[in-house]
């Protein structure tokens, strides 16, 4: 780190059937140039898939476990970083902790509002497949996870890394909303990524949400979905850009 760069703290969410292994490239470069980065993984995913079905798993369990690094870790003046479905959860932190943060990024990331789920937004025909989905591979409690090459990745080796760590979505989480007082981003300064080569379809609502807002920041990264698997220099670029 040269003395013209300050040492930053950043908090780095992964999306659905992710853990915080996807974030792996990206924390081993942030942290080479001497920055504290946390990769937390939430509760039934990665290496906390043994809790599926252990006990109920909600959007507000996901805002929790990150409101917990925060606290428990005492940081102050974090970077809040939300991929994909990572975004719910930042935007849950922002509501409860706003004083803890600097920023958010919402890198390719959906964005719902106040007491909106997940199922809310899609159709009936798809929620039912999901839920036929959940009980016939997982008893009921999660989302079985897509295909790799779904979320945009390409070479081989990102596809098998990405494939063998995949694990089901808590259920739950796509049936609970989060309740919010304060609009989206609590005031804080935001912004929008969208990971452009190609588009993910799912996001397009969020994307003109995000870009509609006038104070957000937006920008494209010309990557597939899971930018910081394909192409973690180019994230790790934009995240010291800021």
């Amino acid at each position: 780190m040269t003395d013209s760069q300050e040492s930053q703290t950043f908090v780095l969410v992964h999306g659905a059937w992710h853990g915080g292994w996807c974030w792996t490239r990206v924390a081993r470069a942030l942290r080479a140039l001497g920055h504290t980065v946390y990769t937390p993984t939430q509760t039934g995913l990665g290496e906390r898939s043994h809790l599926l079905g252990k006990l109920p798993i909600g959007l507000d369990t996901f805002v929790r476990d990150i409101e917990n690094v925060l606290h428990w870790e005492d940081l102050h003046d974090v970077v809040l970083v939300g991929h994909s479905f990572g975004g719910l959860a930042i935007t849950g932190v922002a509501e409860s902790m706003p004083q803890r943060l600097r920023r958010l990024v919402y890198l390719d990331a959906f964005i719902l509002g106040n007491g909106v789920s997940t199922f809310d937004t899609l159709p009936p025909a798809l929620v039912e497949k999901l839920r036929a989905a959940a009980q016939s591979s997982c008893q009921g409690l999660g989302v079985p996870p897509p295909r790799p090459a779904s979320l945009g990745l390409e070479r081989e080796a990102d596809t098998q890394f990405v494939a063998a760590r995949l694990t089901p979505q808590p259920l739950g989480v796509y049936e609970s909303s989060l309740r919010l007082d304060k609009p989206i981003g609590n005031g804080l300064p935001c912004a929008y990524w969208h990971c452009t080569a190609p588009s993910f379809a799912a996001l397009e609502g969020a994307r003109q949400w995000a870009r509609a807002q006038a104070d957000w920041e937006w920008r494209e990264l010309a990557t597939g979905h899971d930018a910081m698997v394909s192409a973690p220099e180019l994230v790790v670029k934009h995240l010291l850009d800021m």
